[in-house]
Order: structure tokens, then sequence, then C-alpha cells
């Protein structure tokens, strides 16, 4: 039996992306070491801690989206070629200087937690708040916050209404913030992020209240809501999500003296088990700040967690998952070397594939809502 072998693409050549996937990953890395040395300081690239190992260790930065998105705009490069999801493409366009371009090697790396809440969802939302006059139009009454990881259009709404973005790590500054300005919060989209903060804060379970886009006033009365101090979106990382009460009792009964740290957009039930909280940037730190013999399962995205638990072995510090069918983020994991060698390829011959381009109106809100969070820092 025959075995048919794709062609070879000659390094340089612009072709279509259809012709890069049929190539094994193992090709990819003479061709992706050539395209950048080529471009040089004109482009930069970016690598999310989920990012696959065969395409992060080619990243001139890794990091959270935020950090990343900062990093890349105070350098000179002409090109900000973003290996994440798109939010953060978007949000790299926000803060990049003019003249500079970002590219998302694959469109199809969306985030699912971001899709859950859309532009006109949030809208129809704020509107039949402001029905039930508990806001007024422009913000006052309840002060919109969202999440890092929600859409260019969203961050725009919220900044135009008087509300900032937030990161997971900052996410309590901006709670106290908003309270300053008015009795109420609505919290965007990630529901458990904002539990666990509002919690955190002394705010009891009964006084947040979930808003569920596809119901009536979101699926609660209106009593129900005009008694609530903290009004969640009904969104979720399938990712953290996945993690259970149930999983933190099992990995203690198997590694006895093992900490368990999780990522805040985990369940309730999950951080309230926990020995400790901390964001991506917060769970790395903890490790690393631990002494030699350390044990830990973590909760968040495997191959994070496996990257840590192969750089901190060499510290003699156990780092496991908190579940061991720990789930990858299937929309980072899009983005494959043949991507990122088809967009790096393009730009040496002058084409920029896949840009992203956030509109005026919306990137100046968006800035907005960014710059206020900068303000709380």
């Amino acid at each position: 039996m025959s075995i048919a072998i794709a062609p070879a693409i000659e390094p340089g050549a612009s072709c279509s992306l259809e012709n890069y996937l049929v190539l094994p990953d193992r090709t990819m890395d003479g061709r992706i070491a050539a395209a950048r040395l080529e471009l040089g300081s004109r482009a930069v690239i970016l690598g999310h801690h989920y990012q696959r190992d065969e395409v992060i260790k080619f990243a001139d930065f890794r990091g959270d989206s935020y950090k990343l998105s900062q990093e890349a705009a105070r350098t000179k490069a002409d090109y900000i070629v973003f290996c994440g999801v798109h939010f953060m493409a978007e949000s790299a366009d926000v803060l990049a200087h003019a003249g500079q371009q970002v590219v998302l090697p694959d469109l199809n790396a969306g985030c699912s937690m971001a899709d859950m809440a859309e532009i006109g969802q949030v809208e129809s939302c704020w509107e039949q708040l402001v029905s039930l006059g508990l806001t007024e139009e422009q913000g006052r009454g309840i002060t919109p916050l969202t999440y890092m990881n929600s859409t260019a259009a969203i961050k725009a709404f919220v900044g135009e209404r008087g509300g900032m973005v937030c990161t997971s790590s900052n996410a309590g500054s901006a709670f106290k913030w908003a309270f300053q300005r008015n009795e109420k919060i609505l919290f965007l989209p990630d529901q458990h992020l904002g539990r666990n903060t509002a919690f955190s804060l002394g705010i009891p379970l009964e006084e947040c209240v979930v808003w569920d886009p596809f119901l009536l006033q979101g699926g609660a009365t209106p009593e129900r809501l005009r008694s609530a101090r903290v009004i969640l979106w009904k969104g979720h990382c399938s990712v953290h999500q996945r993690f259970l009460p149930e999983h933190v009792d099992k990995v203690r009964e198997r590694h006895p003296g093992i900490q368990v740290i999780v990522h805040p957009e985990c369940r309730f039930e999950v951080c309230q088990k926990a020995d400790g909280i901390g964001s991506t940037e917060g769970l790395i730190k903890l490790i690393a700040g631990a002494p030699a013999g350390s044990k830990f399962a973590v909760g968040t995205e495997i191959h994070l967690v496996n990257r840590m638990g192969k750089e901190f072995a060499k510290e003699n510090k156990m780092v496991i998952t908190l579940d061991d069918s720990g789930c990858l983020c299937t929309t980072m994991f899009r983005i494959s070397p043949q991507h990122l060698c088809w967009a790096l390829e393009n730009l040496v011959d002058g084409n920029v594939v896949n840009r992203i381009r956030v509109p005026e109106g919306i990137k100046h809100w968006s800035r907005v809502a960014l710059d206020r969070m900068l303000e709380i820092a």
C-alpha cells in the first residue's frame, strides 16, 4: 500500500493555509525560526500560558492576556502575533500604538466564556434593568464591570456606562471601586469569578443573583434583582468549571500534605475547599515561592500545569493537576505550529493575514474601561 506524502512548501513562499495544515508539526520549527530571524524586531510573538508547548516555545513573551498586550505595546514591533484567542488579540489592538498591526494565527481561536456574553444580550439586559428602575442609561444605579475575558464590544459597553475592565488578580479592587460609585454591580461574563470575588469581600451569596440572558429579566424576579448587590452574568470557563469539590477530596487522600490551589474561575465550592486561590500569574508565584519539597495540586488549564510540573521538578517541587482528566483549552489549542508558520511566512512576504482590527468607536471606550483599571492598580 502506498502512502501519500504531502509536498513540501518552500520557506517564504506565500501559500494558502490549507497547504500548511497537511504538514507534520516537526517540519515547522526550522521554518518558524527562519521567519522570525528575517522579521527581526518588526514582529513580536505573544504566547498565552495555556498555549500548547509546540507553539509557546517561540514566544518572545509569555503571560496572561493583559500582561501580553501591555508588553507588545511597549515594543516598537510593527506586527504583534498573538498566540492566544480572539478577545486577547482585540485587547492587544486596543492597547497597541499607531502603526502596530495585530495578527491572530487562527481566527477560529475564540473563547467560550467571552462568547457567552454577546453585545446584543448585554444591551437587552441593561434595557431591562433600566425599565425596572434599577439603573439609568449611563450607569447611575449600577456599575458594570467586565472581566478581561470579554469582547471589545462588551468592554466598550462597560466603559461608556462608567464601568471598567478587571483581571482575575485585581477583581477585588475593581469591586471596591465600583461600590464607591453605586450600590450594585453588574459583573460580566464569568459568574464564578464574580461570586468568589464578592464573597471574599464579605458579600453573602444571597446578595448575589445570576442573570440568564435567555430568560426574561434574567430569570429573576424584580424583588430579587432589587435586593441583590451583585448581578452575575450566567457565563463560565469551560476548563475551570470542570473542577469539582470531590476532586479536592480525592487528591488529598492520594497525596497527604498536598496544597490545593485553584483559579478563581473555578466553582465557589471548589474555591472554598482550596488552600489558595490565584490568577494564572498568581498560581505560578505561589509555587515559585514555596520551599523545596512542596506538593501542589493545581486547578487550572492542563498545558500550564504540565509545564509547571516539568519546570518546578528541578526545584524538587511536585505540581500535578487537580483532576487527572484535566481539560485543555480547546479554543487556544486551535493555534498550531502550522498556523504560526503560515502567519509569519506571509509577514515575511509582506502579506498581513488574519489581522484583528477593532473599530475606532469601540476601541475608544474599550481603552477608557482599561485605563480605569490602571488607575486602581
